[in-house]
């Protein structure tokens, strides 16, 4: 966790957020 402390990982952390979040937001989507 720590070796990427020079951004590389905070933002690698946010893209993968947003995906699940728009993984999650597609399902219930769909779900409806």
């Amino acid at each position: 966790m720590s070796y990427g402390n020079g951004g590389y990982g905070s933002g690698f952390a946010l893209i993968v957020v947003l995906f699940i979040l728009l993984v999650i937001v597609g399902t219930s989507y769909f779900n409806y």
